[in-house]
């Protein structure tokens, strides 16, 4: 709870990680077949089932969900 985090002295540090950045090089990369998305993505399925993939990770089942065309 955030009370015993609080009183713990446990220091939590974050901050904003330019991620779009590297979006164009990185998706350049997935159609050359030089990386493996497979290996960031644990679930696929196709665009119509959008919810599910959002409960999905709502719910822990999934880490990163991949909708197909």
């Amino acid at each position: 709870d955030g009370q015993q985090l609080f009183f713990s002295h446990v220091h939590l540090h974050g901050g904003p990680a330019p991620v779009r950045q590297y979006l164009p090089q990185l998706i350049d990369l997935i159609f050359k077949r030089e990386i493996d998305p497979g290996k960031v993505f644990d679930l696929a399925l196709p665009l119509d089932d959008a919810a599910e993939a959002y409960k999905a990770m709502d719910e822990r089942r999934a880490i990163k969900a991949l909708l197909r065309v």
